[in-house]
């Protein structure tokens, strides 16, 4: 079994509304997948079904081959975008609280607790309360009691939200060594950076159907137009404009450079990527050749503008 979390034909109706719309995914093993999509494009839906929260009308979700039952929350940890932390209890009675929740012993709590309080170096908190502490502060004890248990799957719903960029920074690695350590993690954000940083899959919901899924970097391939970022230096701009544009199909370029180059952007089409650098370099001086890659970002926004 390849995949850790499998849904087939998921489909969930509020009345009239549909929410989800027999949506199919797999989550691989050891992986960040992204789970991607406008706001009310179904995400919390799929999460919530994930967590038993609430039920399918139909479908069925599979959590390492087994159908989700009452005893998979062990294996799984929720990290809300709704924070759910008691503001005026302390921090440690909290912490202890839920981890023995998950069923962790209070003896193993209290270890691991230790462990990642001094690991994110908080371990002056204990004592205080949650109202007591910024909402960056207080994220990050939300992400200790969310993979203290060490579940199977892992489930960050804009996890970055609320810290600054070191935070943030500080919090990515961790979700990096937690796949390193064989973690699953499912991995829901509007931050298409994070994204690029994180994910090894993705899956993009819009207006209740998935709409792509797959491995992020066959995803880029599938989407790449065969175009390329070019900077050159040439005696004769307006030449080598029309010469260009008798070959190839070009257009403006706004990317930063340091030299006072043409700038274009040029799509080879049917030529390959090495008969345009060697017409460029026999018209002048080229300083900046890089192959247009598509963003998650570009990808997201032109498959959500197709649908």
């Amino acid at each position: 079994m390849n995949n850790l979390l499998e849904a087939k034909n998921i489909t969930k109706t509020y009345g009239d509304y549909v929410a989800l719309n027999n949506i199919s995914l797999s989550v691989p093993k050891g992986s960040i997948f992204g789970l991607l999509g406008p706001n009310g494009a179904g995400k919390t839906s799929f999460i919530r079904i994930i967590n038993q929260i609430t039920m399918p009308d139909t479908g069925l979700v599979t959590l390492d081959g087994k159908p989700l039952e009452a005893n998979h929350i062990k294996d799984i940890g929720y990290l809300p975008e709704e924070r759910g932390l008691y503001k005026s209890m302390k921090v440690g009675e909290q912490a202890l609280y839920l981890a023995q929740l998950k069923g962790l012993s209070k003896t193993e709590a209290k270890k691991r607790l230790k462990h990642w309080f001094e690991r994110l170096e908080i371990g002056d908190w204990w004592n205080k309360k949650i109202q007591e502490l910024s909402k960056g502060m207080a994220q990050k004890i939300q992400f200790v009691v969310t993979v203290l248990h060490e579940p199977k799957l892992l489930i960050f719903d804009e996890p970055f939200s609320g810290f600054d960029p070191i935070n943030a920074n500080l919090i990515k690695d961790e979700i990096l060594k937690l796949r390193e350590d064989g973690a699953t993690i499912i991995f829901s954000t509007h931050r298409m950076e994070s994204v690029e940083e994180l994910c090894d899959d993705i899956a993009l919901i819009n207006k209740s159907n998935k709409i792509l899924d797959g491995n992020l970097i066959d995803i880029k391939r599938q989407f790449k137009s065969n175009t390329f970022e070019v900077g050159i230096h040439a005696n004769n701009e307006t030449e080598l404009n029309q010469l260009l544009k008798d070959k190839f199909k070009i257009a403006p370029a706004t990317f930063k450079s340091i030299n006072n180059d043409l700038k274009m952007n040029i799509k080879v089409n049917g030529n390959s990527s090495n008969e345009l650098l060697s017409f460029l370099t026999n018209h002048g001086q080229v300083n900046h050749f890089v192959e247009v890659i598509p963003s998650a970002s570009d990808i997201f926004i032109q498959s959500v503008q197709n649908n």
